[in-house]
């Protein structure tokens, strides 16, 4: 008499679970359709429904990142996309800006086909997620070599940009805060803070016209050719 094959359950992923990233990983893809979750620190977090305040932020960081996109060939920007930083770490950052890796960026991907090794630069939009993302969050982010990272602090309102491998955070006086990995890559904190788009966008765009742009586009070129 043949015997049923016995196919044990996956337990369904809770935050504050510990886990290693192949089992977080494999219990993810377990998962309903349209549930989120990270691995930060190798424990699961599930984050709060978003409010409306946190999608317009989120899409005018889009919309600056995908300027800067659009203007700057050897370069991508990724959207909420899952990204494996190593055994304990499988972030899904608001935004994320790489050098392409066929132009010498240092992302890659795994065999079936996510984002693996550090972004460049990383944007977090945080209100009831601030006290992750600000500190086990950037933990993450440095320990697997991110070199920028940017938190959007809504109830602090307040921009923080933080240069992780040098362990510092730039503050400018100006207000104006400008990338050392994607030169011409420029943020008006408070305009970004107000909503105001056309500033932002309008401040990037003097980044975009500077001779170290201008320069670093025709870097990339060269990493390609």
């Amino acid at each position: 008499m043949l015997k049923a094959a016995v196919v044990p359950l996956m337990p369904p992923l809770e935050a504050g679970d510990h886990l290693d990233q192949a089992t977080f990983h494999q219990r993810y893809q377990a998962m309903p359709a349209g549930f989120r979750a990270e691995l930060i620190g190798g424990v699961v977090i599930v984050p709060s429904p978003l409010k409306p305040e946190h999608g317009e932020y989120h899409a005018l960081v889009m919309m600056w990142l995908g300027h800067y996109w659009a203007a700057t060939p050897g370069t991508r920007v990724r959207d909420n996309a899952t990204a494996i930083l190593g055994d304990t770490s499988e972030p899904q950052p608001d935004g994320v800006l790489i050098i392409d890796p066929a132009y010498g960026g240092q992302t890659g991907y795994s065999e079936d086909g996510y984002a693996i090794s550090p972004p460049e630069l990383v944007v977090e939009v945080a209100s009831s997620s601030e006290s992750i993302d600000l500190n086990a969050k950037r933990r993450d982010y440095e320990q697997a070599g991110v070199l920028e990272y940017v938190v959007i602090v809504l109830r602090q309102r307040v921009v923080r940009w933080f240069c992780l491998q040098d362990r510092v955070v730039t503050a400018p006086d100006s207000g104006i805060f400008e990338s050392k990995t994607f030169p011409g890559l420029r943020l008006a904190a408070e305009a970004l803070l107000q909503l105001d788009g056309p500033t932002v966008i309008e401040t990037l765009r003097q980044g975009l016209a500077t001779p170290a742009h201008e320069t670093f586009v025709q870097q990339l070129q060269q990493q390609r050719g």
